[in-house]
C-alpha cells in the first residue's frame, strides 16, 4: 500500500492557517494519495492540523473559508472507498451553526523559524474606504526576503513605509532582531488595526508618544528611549509624499516598503544623497539605494 507523500498534511496546514486561496492548496496530491491508499487516516491528520489546530480554534479564518475547505475535504473523502470520518462531518456542522459572517477574520502565517504571525484582517478587499485592512501579496514576498537577509535588520532601526496591518514588520521583529521597528501608515482605521495586531503578537507600541516626522530632534527621541527589545513604534506617515529629510528625521538605518508593484528596500544613512537602481527579478522588483 502506497504511503501518503511526506509533509502533505503540513503543506495543507501552512496554507490553510494563512487562509490562502482554496484552489492553491495541494488537492491534486491529496487525490493521488487517496487513490493509492483510500484511508481516512490522512484526512483525519489534515483535519487535526487545520480546522482542529489550536491556532484555528483561537484565531479562525472566516466561516466562509472554513466551510469551503471542509466541503472540499468531504468531497475527496466521498470520492474514495475510505471509511466515513465522523469528525469531518461534525466540524462542518459546527461551522454551519456559527453566527452571521463577520467583517473580520484571522490569518495565521507560520514562519520557517517556527514563529507565527497572527493577524486580524478584513474579509473584504475594500473596507472603510481603504484596501489596507488585509495583507497584500507583496508584503509576503518582502517578509520572505527579509527572513533570508536578517543581517540587514539585526541591531538596526527599521522604518517601514505603508505597513498596512503589520505582517512584514511583525515577521521582522520576531525573526531578525532589529533594535527599533517603526511601523507607519496614514489611514486611521489601518493604524488602529495595525496597533491591535502588533499587540496580538506580543509587542507593545511605545505609549503616550505622538510620533511625528517634522523635526530631527523628534527622530532623536525615537532612538533615546529603550523600554523594549525590539522597541516598536507606530507612526502616522504618508509614504506617498515622504521626503528624504523626513526619513532622516526618524534616524532610520533601513527603510523598507512593499506595494502591489513589488518590493523595495533602501539603506539610508543619516547624511547621504539618494541614488536609486532598479533591479528586476522574477515576480519581484527591488529598489536599492546606493550611496
Amino acid at each position: 500500500m502506497a504511503e501518503p507523500r511526506p509533509g502533505l498534511a503540513l503543506r495543507f496546514q501552512r496554507r490553510f492557517l494563512a487562509a490562502r486561496p482554496l484552489r492553491s492548496l495541494p488537492w491534486p496530491e491529496l487525490e493521488q494519495s487517496l487513490r493509492a491508499a483510500p484511508d481516512s487516516a490522512l484526512l483525519a491528520d489534515i483535519l487535526r492540523k487545520t480546522i482542529l489546530h489550536p491556532l484555528c480554534v483561537k484565531y479562525p479564518p472566516s466561516a466562509k473559508y472554513r466551510r469551503g475547505f471542509l466541503t472540499e475535504l468531504i468531497k475527496k473523502l466521498e470520492s474514495t472507498a475510505a471509511e466515513p470520518l465522523d469528525e469531518l462531518y461534525q466540524a462542518l456542522a459546527d461551522v454551519l451553526k456559527e453566527e452571521e459572517e463577520s467583517t473580520h477574520c484571522y490569518k495565521n502565517y507560520l514562519m520557517p523559524s517556527g514563529d507565527c504571525v497572527s493577524l486580524c484582517e478584513s474579509t473584504a478587499l475594500i473596507s472603510g474606504g481603504t484596501t489596507g485592512l488585509l495583507t497584500w501579496e507583496a508584503a509576503l514576498h518582502l517578509a520572505q526576503w527579509a527572513l533570508q537577509n536578517p543581517s540587514l535588520f539585526r541591531g538596526r532601526t527599521i522604518l517601514e513605509l505603508g505597513s498596512g496591518i503589520g505582517f512584514t514588520g511583525i515577521a521582522i521583529c520576531k525573526t531578525c532582531q532589529p533594535r527599533t521597528f517603526i511601523f507607519s501608515d496614514c489611514h486611521p482605521r489601518v493604524l488602529r488595526q495595525l496597533g491591535e495586531n502588533i499587540q496580538l503578537n506580543g509587542f507593545t507600541p511605545e505609549p503616550d508618544v505622538t510620533w511625528s516626522i517634522q523635526t530631527e530632534s523628534q527622530g532623536q527621541e525615537v532612538e533615546g528611549q529603550n523600554c523594549q527589545n525590539p522597541k516598536v513604534v507606530v507612526a502616522e506617515l504618508d509614504w506617498g509624499s515622504v521626503t528624504e529629510k523626513q526619513l532622516q528625521g526618524l534616524r532610520a538605518d533601513v527603510v523598507i516598503a512593499a506595494d502591489k508593484a513589488g518590493i523595495r528596500w533602501q539603506v539610508i544613512p543619516t547624511h547621504s544623497s539618494c541614488n536609486f537602481l532598479y533591479d528586476v527579478q522574477p515576480d519581484v522588483t527591488i529598489l536599492q539605494l546606493f550611496i
